[in-house]
């Protein structure tokens, strides 16, 4: 039979309600009355109801982690490390797929939402429904998703990084450079690696030549892109993609087409994850700090849990580091 809590007691000689206490971290309990009472729920197999215990001190420790894809080795190591801190700090995560649909979206936001979860970290691209959080007093934090005016975004510092991957590609004499990103309609900070590429362009005198995947999770729209790029701009000796599968994909195309990289076009990526650098290490890419994002998205949320919503600051973007590899 399930050992109870007042089975714990009795075995300890003590009462539920010390068990309780010692259970909940609540006033002063000495450490032979601890021990005791930790070495009963060991012989007795006995585990505590989490839920029981989040009614008792009005949190569930429990977070919610919105993602387009953990497929996507941004999301996957960003995923990786926010469950890890959070572990630690004694919170469990629950992980979302969203895919980018919206309707899924909305069923995860509601799902979170019935479980109770003391915040929210959201880095999927539609999710709005987000925007009504904070009437309920929901701590959410964003990573590189605007969502509203009120809700904080944790990103790289993608202007700088756009900079650096345009400029250098200049800097290794690249005449028609091209730029891979995701559809413009779309309302992120990483569209400012874009805009860093367009300002860079033209104070050289150059056109910007943008190409755009619509649908950021299909791996066939984005080999469709890459072979438009060869058949639309042949003269094409420089990629500036906005993430390393985006440049992996115009590399394995280049290569197919007899293309050599870094001789006859040089590329670029974004993102410098662990899993694309082992499989593509000789990529020149431009790193973002994701364990520091993920540290800054937690560090937030914690502060707004703890009811700070209002002194924090509403954009924070962390320094991008370049990756010198044999691809440019």
């Amino acid at each position: 039979m399930k050992a109870k809590i007042g089975d714990v007691a009795s075995r300890a000689g003590v009462s539920p309600t010390t068990v309780s206490r010692v259970l909940n971290n609540r006033g002063y309990i000495s450490q032979e009355t601890k021990d005791r009472v930790y070495k009963a729920m060991n012989e007795l197999n006995y585990f505590p109801n989490d839920l029981a215990r989040s009614l008792f001190n009005k949190r569930t420790n429990l977070i919610g982690l919105i993602v387009p894809s953990t497929s996507n080795p941004f999301f996957g190591e960003l995923s990786f490390h926010i469950e890890n801190i959070c572990a630690s700090m004694g919170y469990k995560v629950m992980l979302c797929n969203s895919l980018n649909q919206i309707d899924k979206e909305e069923s995860y936001v509601n799902m979170l939402m019935r479980n109770q979860v003391d915040g929210i970290i959201a880095a999927a691209h539609y999710n709005r429904e987000i925007l009504s959080y904070n009437k309920q007093n929901i701590a959410v934090v964003a990573i590189d998703r605007y969502l509203s005016n009120t809700i904080p975004v944790v990103g790289s510092d993608n202007y700088a990084g756009g900079k650096m991957a345009t400029e250098l590609l200049l800097s290794r004499g690249c005449r028609t450079i091209v730029h891979i990103n995701g559809p413009l309609e779309l309302d992120t900070p990483a569209r400012l690696r874009r805009n860093a590429y367009e300002e860079v362009m033209a104070g050289y005198g150059k056109q910007p030549i943008i190409y755009e995947v619509n649908d950021l999770f299909n791996q066939e729209d984005q080999r469709t892109t890459v072979r438009r790029i060869f058949d639309e701009c042949p003269e094409v000796d420089g990629v500036f993609a906005s993430n390393d599968l985006q440049a992996a994909s115009f590399i394995s195309e280049a290569r197919r087409r007899g293309k050599s990289i870094p001789n006859e076009i040089k590329v670029v990526g974004y993102d410098g994850t662990e899993s694309a650098l082992m499989l593509l290490p000789e990529l020149t890419t431009i790193r973002q700090p994701i364990p520091l994002i993920a540290q800054s998205a937690i560090d937030l949320l914690i502060k707004e849990i703890e009811g700070q919503f209002g002194d924090l600051p509403h954009e924070t973007y962390l320094p991008v580091e370049l990756v010198e590899g044999s691809t440019a």
